[in-house]
C-alpha cells in the first residue's frame, strides 16, 4: 500500500504554502548577488520532505504555530547550508538535475553562501527566542558533520562493519529526519519525552530512507531496470555489501574489495560486485532490516491518537520504504 505526496500534504496543504514566504523572508540580505542565488536555490527545491516532518509531527499534537515555522524554516536552512557545502566537497556539479551553487558562482562564493544560511539559521532561533528549536538542530548539525567525517575514515580502509555503518548512516542521513520530527512535538510544546518518542520515530525513518537509497544501487525495483552501481563506484561501503562481504569467504572478500577500490570504474568488474552481492543475500538482508526499521517507526506512531497527521507520518513511513526513486 503506497499513498502519494499529494494526500501525505493534504492536511498541512495551508502550513506548506505559507512556509515558502517564510523561508523566503528568512534567507533576505541587503546583498544583491546573496539574493540572486538564494532565489535560485528557493526556485529548485525537491518533495520538500523535511517541512513535511515538521508540519505533520507538530499537527499531530494539535494546531501549528509560529514557533512550528521558525523549526521548518530553520531546517531548512541548516540543511540547505550543508548541501551546498557538500557539492562542493564533492566537486558535484549537478543536484536533483538543476546545476549546484558551485557550478554557477564557483567554490568561493559556494562556501560564503552556506556560511550565511547557517548564520541566518542561528540568528532566526535567538531573534525568536528559540533555544531547545536551536539546540536539538544544532545537535544534528554536529553529528552530520561527524557522520560525513566517519565515513570518509572508514571508506580509506573498505572494511565497514554492519554497527558502523549504522552509525554513519544514523549520524549523516537519519539525525535530520529525526530533528524535524522532534522540533515538530517541541513547537506543539509537547514533554522531553514525547520530543524524544517523536525524534527517535525520526531516525527510524531515516535510516529506512538510506537502506532504499543504498537498494537502488542493485536496481532492486522493477521500474529501476539496470543495475548502477554508482555506489560501488564511489567505493561506497552500503549495507547490501557489507552484508554480501560477512557471508562471503575471506580470499573471496578480498577479491571484491580489491575490484571497488582499484577497478571501480570497469563496468564489467562492478557487474561482478553486484552479482557477488545477489548471490551472497545482501538485497534480501538489506530489505529485511528497512522493514524492521519501518515497523518501529509505525510502532512508534501507533502510541500517538490517530488522526489525519498521524496517517499522513504513517503515509511517509511507507513512501519511503516503497519510492520508485
Amino acid at each position: 500500500m503506497s499513498i502519494s505526496i499529494k494526500k501525505i500534504k493534504s492536511p498541512i496543504e495551508k502550513e506548506m504554502q505559507a512556509f515558502e514566504k517564510h523561508f523566503r523572508s528568512s534567507m533576505k540580505s541587503t546583498v544583491p548577488l546573496l539574493d540572486k542565488i538564494t532565489h535560485y536555490i528557493v526556485k529548485r527545491k525537491g518533495k520538500q520532505m523535511r517541512p513535511m516532518f515538521v508540519f505533520l509531527s507538530a499537527k499531530l499534537f494539535g494546531e501549528t504555530n509560529e514557533s512550528t515555522y521558525t523549526a521548518a524554516s530553520l531546517i531548512e536552512l541548516l540543511h540547505t547550508a550543508t548541501l551546498v557545502h557538500d557539492d562542493v566537497v564533492d566537486e558535484s556539479y549537478k543536484r536533483r538535475g538543476f546545476f549546484s551553487i558551485n557550478a554557477l558562482w564557483k567554490n568561493k562564493i559556494a562556501v560564503l553562501v552556506g556560511d550565511y544560511l547557517l548564520s541566518r539559521g542561528l540568528l532566526l532561533s535567538v531573534e525568536k527566542n528559540e533555544f531547545e528549536l536551536l539546540r536539538i538542530v544544532s545537535h544534528s548539525v554536529r553529528l552530520m558533520s561527524e557522520g560525513e567525517l566517519l565515513q570518509i575514515e572508514k571508506a580509506r580502509k573498505l572494511d565497514i562493519k554492519e554497527e558502523v555503518y549504522f552509525d554513519i548512516i544514523r549520524k549523516k542521513t537519519a539525525t535530520l529526519i529525526a530533528s524535524c520530527c522532534a522540533t515538530g512535538a517541541e513547537s506543539a510544546k509537547q514533554n522531553a519525552e514525547v520530543v524524544e518518542k517523536m525524534r527517535q520515530f525520526g531516525e527510524y525513518v531515516g535510516i529506512c530512507f538510506q537502506i532504499k537509497d543504498d537498494l537502488f544501487d542493485y536496481g532492486s525495483s522493477d521500474k529501476i531496470g539496470k543495475p548502477l552501481g554508482i555506489d560501488i563506484k564511489e567505493k561506497k561501503m552500503t549495507l547490501p555489501l557489507i552484508h554480501a562481504l560477512s557471508k562471503a569467504n575471506k580470499s573471496e572478500a578480498k577479491r571484491v574489495i580489491s575490484i571497488v577500490k582499484n577497478n571501480n570504474n570497469d563496468n564489467k568488474k562492478v557487474a561482478k560486485v553486484i552479482q557477488f552481492v545477489f548471490d551472497n543475500g545482501g538485497i534480501e538482508y538489506a530489505t529485511e532490516k528497512m522493514i524492521e526499521f519501518k515497523d518501529k517507526a509505525l510502532k512508534i506512531l501507533k502510541e500517538f491518537p490517530e488522526n489525519e497527521a498521524r496517517n499522513s507520518l504513517e503515509g511517509l513511513v511507507l513512501y519511503t520504504v516503497n519510492r520508485e526513486h
